[in-house]
C-alpha cells in the first residue's frame, strides 16, 4: 500500500512538471517547473529502491539522505513563493523569502549539516534506520537530524497556510478555491509530521500517508490553478472574438 502510494505521487510529480515544459520554453513561470523537478527528485529518493542505488553511487555513507534534505527545501521554497505570490499573499512572500525566512533556512540548514556530520553514517539506510540502530548517541543524532529536516517545509508552510485560508473565503472562481482548499490541506498537513516522533510504532504507515497526501495536495492544487487559468484564457478569447 504505501509502495503504490509512493510510486503514484511519483508519477503525479513526474507529470506536472513535463506539462510545464511548454512553459518552460516560453520562459514563462519557470520557478514551477523547477519545483517540480525538485519535487519528483525527493519522492524518487524516498523510494528505498531509487534511494539504495543512488547513494551506492554516491559513496554508500548516506548522502543521498542529506541530498533528498536539500532538495526538499528548494522545493517547498519555490513551490511555496510561487504559490504565495500567485495568491497576491505579500505577507507570505516576506516571511519565506525575507530576513525571516532565510535566517530559517540558515539555523535549520546548520543543525542538519552537523548532525549528519557527528553521525556514523556508513552503510546505505533508506530512512536512516539502520543508522539509528547502530549506536545510542546516532539514535539521538538521526532524531534531531530529522526534526531539522521537517522544521524547515513546516515553516514555510504554515507562512503561506493564512493566505490559502483567505483565498477559500474569498470571491475567487470555484476551481482557484477548490485549488486553495488543497493547497491549504497540504501546508496543514506538513507541519504535523513534527508529531512524528510520538507516533507509536504500530502508526508507522501514518508517517507516509501524511508526508505523500501532502504532496498530492500540492500537485493537483497547482494542476486547478493552471486548468483555471486556462479556462480563463480560452474565455477571454471568445469574448474578443464576439467583440470583433
Amino acid at each position: 500500500m504505501i509502495e503504490i502510494l509512493q510510486w503514484t505521487t511519483l508519477i503525479a510529480s513526474g507529470a506536472a512538471a513535463l506539462s510545464r515544459i511548454p512553459n518552460l520554453v516560453r520562459r514563462k513561470n519557470r520557478s514551477i517547473f523547477y519545483a517540480l523537478v525538485l519535487l519528483t527528485l525527493a519522492i524518487l529518493l524516498s523510494i528505498r529502491g531509487p534511494y539504495m542505488a543512488i547513494d551506492a553511487l554516491l559513496g554508500g555513507v548516506n548522502v543521498a539522505n542529506l541530498l533528498l534534505r536539500f532538495i526538499i527545501f528548494g522545493a517547498i521554497f519555490f513551490l511555496a513563493l510561487r504559490i504565495a505570490a500567485g495568491f497576491g499573499d505579500s505577507r507570505g512572500v516576506q516571511l519565506i523569502r525575507g530576513r525571516t525566512g532565510m535566517l530559517a533556512l540558515g539555523l535549520i540548514s546548520a543543525v542538519l549539516v552537523v548532525c549528519f556530520v557527528l553521525m556514523d553514517t556508513s552503510g546505505s539506510s533508506a530512512g536512516l534506520v539502520e543508522v539509528a540502530g547502530k549506536n545510542q548517541q546516532n539514535a539521538l543524532l538521526v532524531e534531531y537530524y530529522g526534526a531539522a529536516g521537517r522544521a524547515y517545509p513546516a515553516y514555510v508552510c504554515l507562512a503561506i497556510l493564512p493566505g490559502m485560508l483567505r483565498a477559500i473565503r474569498s470571491p475567487l472562481p470555484a476551481l482557484l478555491r477548490a485549488s486553495a482548499a488543497l493547497l491549504a490541506a497540504g501546508s496543514i498537513a506538513i507541519p504535523l509530521s513534527l508529531l512524528f516522533p510520538v507516533v507509536p510504532p504500530g502508526l508507522g504507515f501514518l508517517r507516509f500517508a501524511i508526508n505523500y497526501a501532502a504532496i498530492l495536495c500540492f500537485v493537483v492544487g497547482l494542476a486547478l490553478i493552471w486548468l483555471a487559468s486556462g479556462l480563463a484564457a480560452r474565455k477571454h478569447r471568445l469574448l474578443s472574438g464576439e467583440r470583433r
